[in-house]
């Protein structure tokens, strides 16, 4: 193998549909500190530099799923108010994850869909594999984390 290092691929989609609108939603995306308010695997979001928002900022996030613990470094790589931001992985864990909202029923409603297409090293990617199932257990932890956004988003529009 020649000093290659093997990596595992794993890309992960889950939805849902949210009783808000996209500008709505938007506004509990915005703010990316605040993601640890429905992320459950995120335990701390840490920006690096002044700037808040938008294309070029970048962030760690402390990241918990099961026993594993690492710092994700983050920079977002898509900005579009009330439509898309995308995220590129430039940590432990490389790749881009991808949020994108979708009006429905004539703007009333949402659907919130998360893409995540992830490079593990070859160490991690095994540890994953064995402890805590993969793709499964990412889909399973995302679409909690899903019901979590919709229940915030949910209550606050109707406060």
């Amino acid at each position: 193998m020649g000093g290659e290092q093997l990596v595992a691929m794993s890309r992960v989609r889950v939805d849902i549909e949210i009783d808000a609108t996209p500008d709505e939603v938007w506004a509990h995306l915005a703010d990316v500190t605040a993601h640890t308010e429905w992320m459950r695997d995120a335990t701390t979001i840490r920006l690096l530099g002044e700037q808040r928002d938008g294309v070029g900022t970048r962030y760690e996030c402390d990241t918990k799923v099961g026993p594993l613990t690492l710092t994700d470094v983050m920079e977002i790589i898509d900005w579009r108010p009330g439509v898309a931001m995308g995220v590129r992985h430039e940590g432990v864990v490389t790749g881009a994850g991808l949020f994108t909202l979708t009006p429905i029923d004539l703007d009333r409603r949402t659907r919130f869909a998360w893409t995540e297409e992830l490079r593990f090293p070859w160490w991690l990617a095994g540890t994953l594999g064995a402890t805590i199932g993969g793709r499964t257990v990412l889909s399973s932890i995302w679409n909690n984390n899903l019901k979590e956004l919709k229940r915030l988003v949910e209550g606050a529009a109707v406060s």
